[in-house]
């Protein structure tokens, strides 16, 4: 039998950010999962905070040179890849000169949300995808954490659902309690529009809010895991609503066994 593929879409991981509940998960589930026998691929943006040289960065051509169109403009797509030791595993990193140049995350030096943080979500989502194509990898399962992700699901079961690679893999997002409080750029139901992903999907955010960006990530997801011991209500709701596979939160001493379980759960259902 094929060892299980699992591929980690991730919006934190440390120690290339500081630690906190999701980097915590990004950073030592993929290990546990991989000493567990699976087989992974990790990926994360490359914010501008992170020290290429003292986590040895480093470009990986072959994989690099694609541009991505967002609103009618080429975006050039830059792949890297750093090593954890420790893990044995390796982490891609998705950069733009663009997008991810600037040295905080989400928010600027006075904590204002960046106006174009909806192109950034865009392009790491088709970046992700489009970099596993070119690995020519197919994931059984697509774990996705943290709502810089939320787009990977609708573009994994629509743009990418005839593509074999992506066929048959399972999409499980992780939600946290570490949304955004203003509304994104309404105009990200335009941009985020792609081969196979029209408005009819996307008509969800045409108010583009945390909680209406996780109930678009909760529709195109096969299941739902809580990362965080509490949630806001609004989101406790939308996930009742799905009536999907659901996985309540797991105390660190026990998460990674109880994730692997419910891979397999998802994969043989």
């Amino acid at each position: 039998m094929e060892k299980l593929k699992v591929l980690f879409v991730s919006q934190e991981i440390m120690p290339y950010l500081p630690e906190t509940e999701m980097s915590h998960v990004g950073r030592h589930l993929p290990q546990g999962i991989q000493e567990m026998g699976k087989e992974i691929r990790t990926f994360m943006p490359k914010y501008g905070s992170i020290n290429e040289r003292r986590n040895q960065l480093h470009e990986v051509i072959r994989l690099s040179g694609m541009n991505l169109i967002i609103d009618d403009t080429d975006h050039p797509l830059i792949i890297k890849v750093a090593s954890i030791q420790a893990a044995r595993m390796q982490v891609y990193f998705i950069d733009n000169e663009d997008y991810f140049q600037r040295k905080f995350t989400m928010q600027d030096a006075k904590g204002k949300d960046f106006e174009d943080n909806d192109e950034r979500m865009i392009f790491f989502a088709r970046g992700v995808l489009e970099t596993v194509r070119k690995l020519r990898w197919s994931p059984d399962i697509v774990h996705c954490h943290g709502w810089f992700t939320s787009l990977v699901p609708l573009y994994l079961k629509q743009a990418y659902k005839e593509d074999p690679l992506f066929a048959q893999s399972k999409v499980i997002f992780s939600l946290y309690n570490n949304g955004f409080s203003n509304s994104m750029n309404v105009k990200l139901h335009e941009k985020a529009q792609f081969d196979g992903v029209d408005n009819d999907y996307l008509k969800v955010i045409h108010d583009p809010t945390f909680e209406n960006l996780t109930k678009l990530s909760l529709q195109h997801s096969d299941a739902i895991i809580q990362g965080s011991p509490e949630l806001p209500d609004d989101v406790n709701s939308a996930i009742k609503e799905t009536g999907k596979p659901f996985l309540e939160y797991q105390p660190v001493e026990k998460y990674i066994s109880e994730y692997s379980v419910f891979y397999e759960s998802i994969i043989n259902s």
